[in-house]
């Protein structure tokens, strides 16, 4: 053994006793989770704060993926990408997309924790068959429901003329006026069982006899439901929400692989918006600006939620 090793063996219960007197001054000094929390801090901070502030410099500039140089021209990029139609167009298909997609996925996912949290038996195995949409990663979903609903050789377009529904084969991604909703029912299917599971989660945290003594007083499902079962999960939904509403709206893989924007600009949401900006036209620093722009619009999105669940969980204690 070397002498350098032999060194910081017999130096490590020093340091670990160093360690624990820090950790242990810390707790009556009320700033032990901070200590704990740091680590993760660090990281959270190292892969988000670069990458925001690179934006918000970038989208102050001329900035190029081609040419080396660039030149600082202040709000200019944000008065042209505020100027130009096809970004609202864009917006309110994120608005679009987000409502419609949101809106099913709480529905449907809250519908079947319901129902899963009422089944006596088998609970385990209707759950993990209910969480299979959201197991798959994107691009086999993409491809899966590309080949399903092909226009031509589609399964389901098929199925629908043979049953006599449509007398030609419906074209779900090719047609403006289906491809939208096409892509929502898709979302739905895949986003439900997350809310799904995280709602039975917490319906399974509700005392029960909360429910007997509310059946001994003669409440009705219904009144049950209001007055025990919502004020309990209200929060995890809310939070639910805020989460979904972001990655919803941020969604930029589902859409692209399916359908890449079209046809004709229908799907293009902003970040799709924001990626052709980039990587078509190579304008780095307008696409900063128009990733900015979002992030504003979602921080504000987010103020109005967490005011909400805040209020709740005041009423609560």
């Amino acid at each position: 053994m070397s002498q350098g090793l032999r060194k910081t063996l017999w130096a490590a219960p020093y340091f670990i006793r160093k360690v624990a007197n820090i950790l242990k001054q810390a707790k009556h000094k009320n700033y032990a989770q901070w200590v704990f929390v740091l680590p993760a801090m660090l990281v959270v901070g190292a892969l988000l704060i670069y990458p925001i502030f690179s934006s918000l410099y970038y989208s102050l500039t001329t900035k190029h993926l081609i040419k080396s140089t660039y030149e600082f021209v202040g709000l200019k990029n944000y008065s042209i990408v505020l100027q130009d139609k096809n970004f609202y167009r864009a917006f309110l298909t994120s608005i679009i997309w987000t409502i419609c997609s949101l809106t099913g996925q709480v529905l449907i996912g809250f519908s079947a924790a319901l129902a899963v949290n009422r089944v006596r038996r088998g609970k385990g195995i209707y759950r993990t068959l209910m969480i299979i949409p959201w197991a798959f990663p994107s691009i086999v979903i993409a491809l899966s429901w590309k080949w399903i609903l092909n226009g031509v050789s589609g399964y389901i377009p098929n199925i629908l003329v043979r049953l006599g529904i449509c007398s030609q084969l419906p074209q779900f991604l090719s047609d403006s006026s289906l491809v939208l909703l096409t892509l929502v029912f898709i979302n739905v299917w895949f986003g439900a069982p997350m809310i799904m599971v995280n709602v039975l989660s917490a319906l399974q945290t509700i005392p029960r006899d909360q429910y007997e003594a509310a059946q001994i007083d003669g409440a009705s499902h219904f009144q049950q439901f209001c007055h025990i079962t919502m004020p309990h999960i209200r929060v995890v939904v809310g939070l639910l929400m805020v989460l979904r509403t972001i990655w919803i709206f941020n969604n930029f893989d589902l859409i692209y692989l399916i359908t890449g924007g079209g046809p004709a600009n229908a799907t293009t949401t902003v970040p799709i918006y924001a990626y052709n900006m980039g990587w078509g036209t190579k304008l780095l620093g307008r696409s900063s600006a128009v990733t900015i722009l979002l992030l504003a619009f979602l921080l504000c999105i987010c103020a109005i939620y967490f005011t909400v669940i805040g209020k709740w969980e005041r009423e609560d204690k």
